[in-house]
């Protein structure tokens, strides 16, 4: 099933998040990940949506989205033409035997170690998704204690805007 970004810029204002999510459940359609922040300008925030799903029902949802007041646009990524980036923080556990290998695969993934103690270490890895699941995958070894990843957030290449 293809994965679809949307990037849909909205009013900043209370309400709109839990809007556009029930717009989603309604349609029995599942958010794989959501991320939103506001904007250069503060008044708008973007909240960028990856939802699996076929196009029929994704046309569907757009529409739906921009019959919605407070959506001002509403676009898809086409992921060829954009960059985008997750966050993801790794509580690993740490030995003074292990703690070297941890650094190391830290290191090769361009990562930073934002906290350690001597019984374990926080990794915090940015990336695209397979990147930041690659760096999971190669921690998963000494046993991953806590994990937290962001969602996909996105911006279209070149000059143009939503």
């Amino acid at each position: 099933m293809k994965k679809h970004v949307l990037s849909i810029l909205v009013e900043n204002h209370f309400g709109v998040l839990s809007k556009i999510t029930g717009l989603f459940s309604r349609r029995g359609y599942n958010i794989e990940s959501l991320t939103v922040g506001t904007t250069e300008d503060p008044t708008i925030s973007r909240i960028t949506i990856v939802a699996p799903g076929d196009e029929m029902v994704l046309e569907q949802i757009v529409k739906q989205l921009n019959k919605l007041i407070d959506v001002i646009k509403v676009q898809e990524i086409d992921m060829d033409n954009a960059v985008s980036r997750e966050i993801a923080l790794i509580k690993v556990n740490s030995t003074a035997s292990n703690r070297s290998s941890i650094i190391e695969i830290a290191n090769i993934f361009r990562s930073n170690i934002i906290d350690i103690n001597e019984k374990s270490m926080i990794i915090e890895a940015t990336g695209d998704s397979k990147k930041i699941s690659a760096i999971i995958e190669m921690l998963r070894p000494f046993g991953i204690i806590e994990l937290i990843r962001t969602g996909l957030t996105a911006l279209n290449r070149g000059s143009k805007s939503i």
